[in-house]
């Protein structure tokens, strides 16, 4: 009886362990993030999947989305001691399916880490489709959109999808907003929110006009009839 009762207890432990045993095992670079002094800081890691804990370097106890965390791709954060090792997760997002009507896929690639432009419309929306390279393709950091090209840098290689309006050729902004647009400013680095008409739903793409970095989610998001802006960010913001 006894002997059975400590297979059963030893099949149970061996289950439990596998979540950890397969992180642990799980083949990949490690990024090392570390939270100095109790305070938050985020950390480059360049990866396509979400970041999976691995080593626990700190006294503190690391737990997603209390202490360490992804904001946006490529990044892993961490907060209140947590220091740690990281590696690439799986993802499991799924191939992206065909565009919209009246869009086409631009593919748009930064060789050798070098700055490259691809002409598009100047009114088009554009969203990265699909990365094909091992460099992160961060909007804002790695990729970008100025007047009528995409830009990409620093090995950022990808396939965007480039939508524009209907009827005959390129018409200036796809869907209902046409050429609906407005400027919103982080002033002195401050937080500052603009007025946003939601009938013509949320912005589809920015023009950056500032030095800072303009980031979706980080410096800049969407919130039902207002765009907010931080953190020194400047853009124009767009209609879909």
């Amino acid at each position: 009886m006894k002997r059975w009762l400590s297979l059963v207890l030893a099949v149970l432990a061996s289950a439990l362990a596998a979540p950890a045993a397969y992180a642990q095992n799980y083949n990949g670079p490690t990024v090392s993030c570390a939270s100095r002094d109790g305070g938050y800081r985020e950390c480059y890691t360049g990866f396509r999947g979400p970041p999976v804990l691995v080593n626990n370097v700190s006294d503190t106890r690391c737990v997603e989305n209390r202490n360490w965390g992804s904001r946006r791709p490529g990044t892993v954060w961490v907060d209140d001691g947590c220091r740690g090792l990281f590696r690439e997760g799986m993802s499991f997002m799924p191939p992206p399916g065909p565009g919209p009507a009246g869009s086409r896929v631009v593919r748009c690639e930064s060789g050798s880490g070098a700055y490259r432009e691809c002409r598009v419309n100047r009114y088009a929306t554009v969203e990265l489709r699909r990365q094909l390279s091992n460099s992160a393709c961060l909007e804002g950091r790695t990729w970008g959109m100025r007047d009528d090209r995409i830009w990409v840098r620093d090995g950022c290689r990808g396939e965007f999808m480039v939508t524009a309006g209907s009827g005959g050729g390129w018409q200036p902004g796809p869907g209902p907003g046409g050429n609906y647009a407005i400027t919103c400013e982080s002033q002195d680095g401050r937080y500052n929110t603009c007025n946003w008409d939601s009938r013509y739903g949320r912005p589809g793409r920015i023009q950056q006009l500032s030095e800072t970095r303009c980031t979706e989610g980080y410096t800049w998001g969407f919130r039902g009839d207002e765009v907010w802006v931080d953190r020194g960010c400047r853009a124009r913001f767009f209609a879909r």
